[in-house]
């Protein structure tokens, strides 16, 4: 077929009218790249943000543990989500960066008893740092996805000010933390049981039921129960857990086993030391039923620690504008790539296009 000089014009008009559209809205994406310190609290805490769009919704992770910061990890597991979302990682007081900013060198069992660690202080930190986000991205609410002890502090925040949040995303959700042991016991003395695991029976009958008065046993006790969930489920990439470089020095690893085992003190309690476990009195049942933003729960089928039994159990009984629960067959009670496709899967069902286009 022969091109008439008009059809020539025509072509090269559509093609400079395309190419300056895409031009356009590619000079129109203003991306974001912050790691820096924030005062938060009346201190510095370590927080990250990362997108490559800056008007596109926020996600903010309230990392588990307590103490397991997700800030040398996240590029690994969340890096192909920064072209829809801006992605913000937050090293809680007592983890990571800001254990590491705020503790002496040399930390001793004084520092441990003069700077207690509460549920309600890091509940305040994580809506000082979301209305600092907020009004530092110029958004009107922000997207809140929570993991296991992250759950908790992220169930507390939604209730406490729904107004600054779209919706709520618990993974490994904890309901009572008494209840929670209790049934992992059960469960994993069941498991033992059922293939004559000699080893692991001793352990739990030497450790006896929980709670448990030494943050030792404890640590103990968990580890059987990861040893369990373990066997179930599919391994996350090994990648994952390689920290990125700039998070790989010996002062960030000691900062963070340093972290580790000050927030996990405070988590389990230990007697001893007259520390009473800061998660002790969690129970949503009692007072985490009524939501003012919609509520999704993704669960593992062979999580442990935090069973499907109980948070399904706790989830029909909440109320919210909307809520949907999402039981994940190959999954236990960490991270796998089933977690976080059905993290970003639910995110772009539920996430409201209107909101999304807007602020």
């Amino acid at each position: 077929m022969t091109i008439k000089p008009n059809d020539k014009y025509l072509t090269m008009l559509i093609l400079f009218i395309l190419f300056f559209s895409l031009t356009y809205a590619n000079a129109q994406k203003t991306p974001v790249l912050e790691e820096k310190f924030v005062s938060i609290g009346g201190i510095e805490q370590w927080v990250s943000i990362k997108g490559e769009d800056r008007s596109k919704p926020v996600v903010l992770f309230i990392h588990g543990g307590p103490g397991s910061v997700m800030s040398p990890y996240a590029e690994a597991v969340y890096g192909s989500w920064k072209k829809d979302f801006v992605l913000v990682n937050w090293d809680q007081r007592g983890a990571g960066r800001t254990f590491g900013k705020n503790a002496p060198d040399e930390v001793s069992e004084d520092y441990w008893l003069e700077n207690l660690l509460t549920i309600d202080l890091m509940v305040q930190d994580g809506i000082a740092l979301t209305k600092y986000l907020i009004d530092h991205l110029g958004k009107q609410k922000v997207i809140l996805v929570g993991t296991s002890w992250g759950s908790i502090l992220a169930t507390k925040m939604a209730l406490g000010h729904p107004e600054l949040f779209h919706m709520y995303v618990g993974h490994a959700q904890f309901v009572s933390f008494n209840k929670n042991l209790e049934s992992a016991y059960a469960k994993v003395h069941q498991l033992a049981a059922n293939i004559a695991d000699t080893t692991s029976l001793q352990k739990l009958e030497a450790l006896g039921k929980p709670p448990y008065a030494d943050a030792r046993h404890m640590g103990q006790f968990l580890r059987i129960v990861k040893q369990y969930e373990y066997q179930s489920a599919s391994p996350a990439p090994e990648a994952w857990w390689k920290p990125a470089n700039k998070y790989d020095s010996e002062r960030d690893k000691r900062d963070r086993y340093n972290g580790d085992d000050y927030s996990f003190l405070y988590f389990a309690g230990h007697e001893k030391l007259g520390i009473k476990s800061m998660a002790a009195n969690v129970d949503f049942t009692k007072d985490g039923l009524s939501f003012d933003i919609p509520v999704y729960l993704i669960q593992g089928e062979h999580d442990i620690l935090t069973s499907p039994a109980l948070n399904k159990a706790y989830f029909d009984e909440l109320s919210a504008p909307q809520k949907e629960y999402y039981l994940l067959t190959d999954a236990a009670h960490g991270y796998n790539q089933s977690v976080v496709d059905k993290q970003r899967q639910v995110l772009q069902d539920h996430f409201d296009s209107r909101i999304h286009n807007s602020k």
